[in-house]
């Protein structure tokens, strides 16, 4: 069967504020190795749970290996001092492996000297949605006993990093309410909205599963869950359609996401910018526009950046009676490669005669995130702007 043209789009999203995928060679297993696949299930095998917990590691990233009851998972290559990463798939309707997973745990393996866990729960994912919710208090149980067990091997609560994706993520709260938020970290994945959204804090992520939460929303409009979840939520492109994704209905991660803020905040909305293509990051930029005098009326101009033969632009509003305005603007390129800026005062909506307001002001930018104001960039003298008509000036910024 092929595999869904959205999952591809989709995992992609997870990783990219944090790596970008590459090879993770090709090397056998060795034959003493037996590797063990997803299930597959289909509309009539489902609902019943089958969860399977398959041990990735990093001497062999494309080796899942099953840890059955009588296992000793330490056998398996399970390195108790390292961490711990569970990753946890969302709702499968047709009951098939996730086409992302595989790609995914290289890329865990390849970024972190981790133990990865892909916890396989694709018997009782599919079907029905509603289905496989009522089996997230069930699976969240049985994780909960599994890592039960690696922690009789020394394994701390504080070195267990659940990943969950969409519904996932959910049993990823469930585990975490369970181990009364003592866990070192969840990352959710567009978490789920249906049935969730209103959801009570003991049925859904939330803030208090682990010691840090957090996620990334990238379908809001469709089925991922639009509230914050987490002490740091953050909305790619708004958090709805993504660039170079279908737009129909969709189907990370160093320590504490590299937030290091103290005490953590619950609840922060985070948005940026992906462009259409992999590995989908881009540089963001802090423009502004400081008018020299106020005026009666909002002030709008289009900031363009160049370089070489790209370009990106953004709108900077200024709010009547005020003098300041500012905006973010993407570009691929790094600031410092950004040879020309474009300004532009948009008109008033005089359709009956050409508007030849002049408005006069500083431009000035910055890379994100701002540490000081020794990287902030202004033009050396004030603007003149017409309305309708596109300015240019030349950029010199250093490289750092």
């Amino acid at each position: 069967m092929a595999p869904d043209p959205w999952e591809g789009c989709f995992w992609s999203w997870g990783l990219l504020l944090w790596l970008s995928v590459g090879s993770t060679g090709d090397a056998p297993p060795t034959p003493q190795t037996k590797c063990t696949d997803f299930q597959n299930a289909n509309l009539l095998q489902g609902t019943n749970l089958k969860a399977h917990f398959l041990l990735f590691t990093p001497s062999d990233p494309l080796c899942g290996q099953l840890v059955e009851e009588s296992s000793d998972i330490r056998n398996l290559g399970f390195n108790a001092t390292l961490g711990t990463k569970l990753v946890i798939h969302g709702f499968r309707a047709l009951g098939t492996k996730p086409s992302w997973i595989d790609k995914f745990i290289s890329a865990l393996l390849q970024a972190a000297d981790a133990n990865v866990i892909a916890v396989d729960w694709v018997y009782g994912s599919t079907g029905v949605y509603f289905s496989a919710v009522e089996n997230v208090v069930k699976l969240g149980l049985e994780i909960s006993r599994f890592l039960r067990k690696l922690l009789v091997l020394g394994v701390s609560e504080s070195s267990i990093h659940i990943i969950g994706v969409s519904l996932g993520a959910h049993v990823g709260g469930m585990v975490g309410h369970f181990y009364k938020g003592q866990l070192g970290q969840i990352t959710g994945l567009d978490p789920a909205g249906p049935e969730y959204t209103r959801a009570s804090l003991e049925e859904r992520l939330d803030p208090g599963d682990a010691l840090f939460v957090e996620a990334i929303h990238t379908d809001t409009d469709n089925l991922g869950i639009r509230i914050p979840v987490g002490h740091v939520d953050y909305y790619v492109n708004g958090g709805q359609d993504q660039p170079g994704c279908p737009t129909s209905i969709s189907a990370g991660l160093v320590e504490q996401g590299g937030v290091k803020i103290e005490p953590l905040p619950k609840e922060v909305k985070v948005y940026l910018l992906t462009t259409s293509t992999a590995p989908y990051c881009v540089h963001h930029s802090l423009v502004e526009f400081y008018l020299l005098k106020l005026r009666n009326q909002d002030t709008c101009i289009t900031v363009t950046f160049l370089s070489s033969s790209v370009t990106s632009s953004v709108t900077i509003t200024i709010p009547r009676q005020q003098r300041h305005g500012k905006g973010i603007i993407a570009h691929p390129s790094p600031q410092c490669q950004i040879n020309q800026v474009k300004l532009k005062f948009q008109p008033s909506n005089r359709v009956w005669k050409k508007d030849r307001t002049i408005v006069i002001g500083m431009f000035c930018t910055a890379p994100l995130p701002v540490h000081d104001n020794r990287r902030t960039v202004c033009l050396p003298e004030p603007v003149n702007l017409q309305a309708s008509e596109t300015v240019s000036h030349d950029l010199k910024i250093t490289c750092i």
